[in-house]
């Protein structure tokens, strides 16, 4: 029975997990659109008819939060607030059979490579000319650009290959032109995503050829900044490095999982790289690009870890001093190597490893974070919100990294616009600042 106030045809599409996942969701929510039906990203209003969830089936936790935001959908199903719910996504890719089982109340399930199928039931056609178009959802002045697809590499630890298959990279022209169509309606900085940018090129070019779409993209009027996200540490390709130190669109900025600081762990999870090796080509990208900010994540718990391999990966982290860093604890995959393993360290002292390593890193953010107090620096503004305008700068990517708070009152700032900031104050994982007279 349906209840008053929803729209029978209107589409909500509900985006869990991360950036690559909300870059399908925006391409979904362009195909609809340009079918002529009604569709939203996350709307507020709660009016639609139908639903789609982009799940994340990346770890325990992710998986979780999509079960239960599919589940919240399937109760206001039986209570008539909605007439459909889709499940698409990571989470329906690897487990689709069994959600399928589990909740029957699903009206259909979808892989990650199944958009036009997913159009054919929406009753929207799939068109050909817009593949790799997007509407976005993130603020106008910055974007996502998926640069490829899927992953070869072999890490024990991960199930992207199983969710996301085989490496592919996106030719460079069509890349190069998305940006230029950002570029157009206002976009000042890309985001490139991948599951590994340093493999971009491989498969169609027979080369590592991130260095060259770097300086393409770095050509396209407009974009002021070209953040880097997601780069493997073994096989780095250097050249990279020159393009960002030539180019100031470039921001000095690179993502890099490196995941443990111990060589054992390090080869128990595949890593192909020791920790001298991650030492010296951390050295090596802070001599070559000087200032730059270097955000990692590491895993606490992997099978195997000893006390004596978590106090390796403490030292590590307190000698390298990382600008930016995050933490997971291990999740036991299906269909990993790490799964074959006995998952011997129990979760509160996943937690606990997980919480003293935030906590070194968090004297380290705030030691990195006062030597900025005095300077003056560009800072691109993503909003307004509790009394300040909030922004970023080169050195931090959104959601994850640093802002820096600006009093509204002192000045009036506007979204998406660069302004000099002197910081005055700052704090573990913030910046204060003033605008420069």
């Amino acid at each position: 029975m349906r209840t008053k106030g929803y729209k029978a045809n209107k589409v909500n599409i509900v985006t869990l997990g991360c950036s690559k996942n909300l870059v399908d969701s925006e391409e979904l929510l362009t195909q609809l659109r340009a079918n002529g039906r009604e569709a939203e990203h996350e709307g507020l209003r709660d009016d639609a008819g139908i639903v789609v969830i982009n799940t994340c089936g990346f770890i325990d936790a992710a998986r979780q939060e999509s079960i239960d935001t599919i589940l919240r959908y399937v109760d206001a199903k039986s209570q008539g607030l909605v007439e459909k719910v889709y499940v698409t996504g990571c989470l329906s890719q690897r487990y689709g059979n069994e959600l399928e089982q589990e909740i029957p109340e699903v009206d259909a399930f979808f892989g990650t490579r199944d958009l036009p199928r997913l159009l054919k039931t929406l009753k929207a056609d799939y068109k050909h000319e817009l593949v790799g178009e997007r509407l976005t959802t993130t603020p106008a002045h910055y974007a996502y650009l998926k640069i490829a697809e899927g992953c070869d590499r072999p890490c024990s630890f991960c199930a992207i290959p199983v969710m996301r298959g085989k490496h592919v990279s996106e030719p460079m022209e069509n890349l190069v032109a998305r940006a230029a169509g950002f570029a157009r309606n206002g976009t000042k900085e890309l985001i490139l995503i991948a599951q590994d940018l340093t493999y971009y090129g491989l498969d169609i070019y027979k080369k590592r050829n991130l260095a060259e779409l770097i300086d393409r993209l770095a050509d396209v009027e407009g974009i002021d900044w070209i953040r880097l996200q997601y780069a493997y540490p073994a096989g780095f390709p250097m050249d990279v490095l020159d393009v960002m130190a030539r180019r100031p669109e470039v921001c000095r900025y690179l993502d890099m999982p490196l995941q443990h600081g111990s060589n054992a762990m390090l080869k128990a999870m595949r890593r192909g790289i020791t920790r001298e090796k991650t030492e010296a080509l951390l050295a090596d990208i802070r001599s070559r690009v000087p200032g730059i900010a270097i955000r990692t994540t590491l895993i606490t718990g992997h099978p195997g870890e000893t006390e004596a391999d978590f106090e390796e990966m403490l030292r590590f982290v307190e000698q390298s001093r990382f600008e930016r860093l995050g933490v997971f604890t291990y999740s036991h995959e299906e269909h990993t190597h790490s799964h074959t393993m006995a998952d011997d360290v129990p979760q509160e002292v996943k937690e606990e490893r997980q919480a003293e390593l935030m906590a070194v890193q968090q004297d380290i953010s705030l030691e990195i974070n006062q030597g900025r107090v005095g300077q003056t620096l560009p800072v691109l503004i993503d909003r307004k919100e509790g009394g300040y305008w909030v922004g970023r700068t080169q050195y931090d990517s959104p959601e994850v990294d640093n802002e820096v708070l600006i009093p509204a009152d002192t000045a009036y700032l506007r979204q998406g616009d660069f302004a000099q900031i002197r910081i005055t104050e700052a704090a573990e994982f913030d910046l204060y600042g003033q605008v420069a007279a």
